[in-house]
């Protein structure tokens, strides 16, 4: 029997250092899946936001030229389409650093990518925020004209 403090085998290290590849290599295909998936989802979310205001205008038929062009729902569901697109660009560049990484038994945690990417989110959700009170404003001003009488 083995004294505990002996190292195994060359033959069971190796075997051993070849499966924790391979759990580093899944979960990176892991990580890699997961970026594409909420990539996928800024880009369903940002055209169906684009669509919803293009609905809504004509719902309402209100001018497009009414809106204030920074804070149209338009810019921002093609701005969440350009993130998405952005995301899944910078995943697949990550995915082939850490794969890369992996191999050569160099991996290099980086946070950057992470804080980038929550940072447009974060500035994307409050340039949502002024459409929610434009819209209650929109409609406010449409009801009153509404009531006006004819000739006044």
């Amino acid at each position: 029997m083995a004294h505990p403090s002996e190292s195994p085998p060359p033959s069971q290290s190796a075997g051993r250092r070849s499966s924790d590849k391979q759990r580093e290599h899944q979960a990176n295909e892991r990580t890699y899946l997961a970026w594409l998936r909420t990539s996928i989802s800024l880009i369903g979310f940002g055209f169906a936001i684009a669509r919803f205001g293009f609905f809504l205008q004509q719902l309402f038929r209100t001018d497009s030229s009414a809106v204030s062009p920074f804070f149209s729902s338009r810019l921002i569901g093609i701005s969440l389409v350009g993130f998405g697109v952005f995301s899944i660009i910078l995943a697949a560049c990550r995915y082939n650093l850490a794969f890369t990484q992996i191999d050569r038994g160099l991996y290099i945690r980086m946070r950057c990518a992470i804080w980038l990417l929550s940072a447009m989110v974060i500035a994307l959700g409050l340039l949502c925020i002024p459409l929610l009170f434009k819209k209650k404003q929109q409609k406010a001003q449409q009801h009153t004209t509404k009531l006006r009488p004819v000739g006044t």
